[in-house]
């Protein structure tokens, strides 16, 4: 896949707009005032902690990836960000990385993990709120400024569970809204099983993510044969594929763990 970069403006057209490849009636809850979303394709990593500004750069050199995962907030973030600052940002654009916000808000009531902010039937669209706003202003806290993606991260869980898929599929859609609502896109990050594939195929078709980064650990570097849904869904450059994990890899003479994704997606527009 070649490394390239692409506008692509997603508008408003009469009481539609164009999310999941298909026209569905939310204009009324879609800003229109969005800018263009700045799209990359090409490979991906992400790794827990975003590298050193030394390690970027020597893996720039390789030219191997051309975007990086990062991840700017969340209660339920894992790990300690030193690195992530806005000069940080501003130095890896500036070297020609594109960015992918991802941001690790509530998770599943049903879920099994340590996460300490949960999602419950009563905070759910008040809690996805309160963390859409909260993910926007850590993005732009960073120097990613409206026009940018962001990614919610929402780990697997048991989606036989119909309280626990209601309650999720509800904080969703209020993260996604508040985040189109300051004018940023709202990705979204799942397993293609579970997490991606209950948002996916959800019966609301109104506040649905803008790209949607599914989990499948396949090996293959495609956004688009092994794409997991119905062919028509989220087919205008809306796609990231999370297709190897826990890769050891050495790029530029710098050693390194990561996650690797295809990648067909809005990343971060970065102020500069």
């Amino acid at each position: 896949m070649s490394k390239r970069q692409r506008y692509v403006a997603w508008s408003v057209a009469g009481a539609a707009v164009l999310v999941g490849g298909a026209l569905t009636a939310e204009a009324a809850t879609t800003s229109t005032s969005r800018p263009a979303a700045k799209v990359y394709s090409g490979r991906a990593f992400d790794t827990c902690t975003a590298p050193s500004l030394s390690t970027m750069t020597a893996w720039k050199a390789s030219n191997f990836y051309g975007a990086a995962a990062v991840y700017v907030g969340g209660t339920n973030r894992g790990c300690t960000q030193k690195e992530l600052t806005s000069s940080w940002v501003t130095k890896v654009s500036a070297a020609g990385w594109k960015l992918i916000p991802l941001y690790v808000g509530a998770q599943p009531p049903c879920q099994t993990s340590s996460n300490t902010e949960r999602i419950s039937a009563t905070n759910a669209a008040s809690l996805g709120t309160t963390d859409g706003t909260d993910a926007v202003a850590k993005a732009s806290g960073l120097g990613m400024k409206a026009g940018s993606a962001v990614y919610l991260d929402m780990e697997a869980y048991d989606i036989t569970n119909t309280s626990c898929v209601n309650s999720v599929l509800t904080y969703i859609h209020a993260w996604n809204k508040a985040v189109k609502a300051k004018n940023y896109y709202a990705g979204f990050y799942g397993f293609k099983s579970t997490s991606a594939a209950a948002v996916v195929n959800d019966t609301d078709r109104t506040n649905l993510p803008d790209a949607v980064w599914y989990a499948y650990y396949d090996k293959v570097n495609t956004t688009t044969t092994d794409w997991p849904y119905k062919a028509t869904w989220w087919v205008h450059h809306q796609r990231g594929h999370q297709y190897l994990v826990n890769s050891k890899e050495t790029h530029g003479g710098v050693p390194l763990t990561v996650d690797r994704s295809a990648w067909d997606a809005p990343v971060a527009v970065v102020a500069g």
